[in-house]
């Protein structure tokens, strides 16, 4: 039997959207200024901040207290969460193929890239390549249009073509890697084995679409997940909160370890750090474990 019915409800001005909230019990100190937020930032986007402060989130009403000011702090919080962690796997996206790339060459040649043997599953290939054309094509890079221009292969060299693969393609490429010696070359660089680095890999990816999308990364379940290490390497295993999975803070703990790899004097750490201490940032709800700041993994680092 179909239960759903047709949406009546009408757009609401900005004022209007304040009053609900008032009358939902969510204190407003300064109505206009509210409704200037709500004009830039959208009264739905900033919803799922808010159900944070609501007791029922199928009547709407506010815990008795809870100020739109506490809303737009945890907004905020989430916005600079989302760059820092931006910039972290753009660090780690670079440094990921340009090992790809490298051990790719030496193992396998110059365009090992174009080798359909070197893939588990040749259809997967196929599609990858395809996308890998795509991405070539409609690169600007000078580097890209001399080597199209100059050279009769196909592609250009992996060395190059790694420029302008996405994380994505990237993690799929990898995961369709078929030579081990390869896979573990690669992934012993950041000191964990070839199926943790694949796993990581496509976790990244969903992370690093959702922050470039501009999506809620607080509190958000991640339905691609990170696997955790169980013993190797020793000194990460135990930093990990098995207990929340799908949640942000292993996520977090991951680009922590890659980040000691690849810029040991890095301060991102330090910088994350700052960003969750903040008052009344509800770090439970990202997975965070009680006293977390004592784990090894959050100690600042002496060179």
């Amino acid at each position: 039997m179909d239960t759903k019915r047709p949406f009546t409800k009408p757009a609401t001005t900005y004022l209007q959207q304040v009053e609900l909230l008032r009358e939902r019990g969510l204190v407003v100190d300064d109505p206009a200024e509210t409704a200037f937020y709500l004009q830039h930032i959208n009264y739905y986007r900033l919803s799922a901040y808010w159900r944070h402060f609501q007791i029922d989130n199928t009547t709407h009403i506010f815990r008795n207290g809870a100020r739109f000011s506490e809303v737009l702090n945890l907004y905020v919080f989430d916005r600079e969460l989302r760059l820092l962690v931006l910039d972290t796997i753009e660090r780690i996206e670079v440094s990921i193929r340009g090992q790809w790339a490298y051990q790719m060459a030496h193992r396998h040649g110059p365009h090992a890239h174009l080798d359909e043997n070197l893939a588990s599953d040749g259809q997967y290939w196929q599609e990858n390549r395809a996308q890998l054309n795509k991405e070539v094509n409609r690169s600007s890079e000078t580097f890209i249009l001399h080597l199209l221009a100059t050279y009769s292969e196909e592609l250009p060299p992996v060395w190059a073509v790694c420029e302008v693969m996405s994380l994505g393609l990237l993690s799929r490429w990898y995961s369709n890697l078929k030579p081990m010696p390869t896979r573990k070359a690669i992934a012993a660089v950041y000191a964990v084995d070839e199926q943790m680095l694949e796993s990581w890999l496509k976790h990244l990816s969903l992370v690093r679409n959702t922050c470039a999308h501009h999506s809620r990364l607080w509190n958000r379940g991640f339905t691609i997940k990170a696997q955790l290490p169980h013993n190797k390497p020793q000194e990460l295993a135990g930093q990990f909160h098995p207990g929340q999975p799908n949640k942000l803070y292993n996520t977090l703990v991951i680009l922590l370890h890659c980040m000691d790899v690849i810029a040991p004097r890095h301060h991102w750490r330090a910088r994350l750090r700052d960003l969750i201490r903040q008052d009344n940032i509800p770090a439970a709800e990202m997975g965070f474990p009680p006293n977390w700041e004592q784990r090894e993994i959050w100690r600042d680092r002496t060179l």
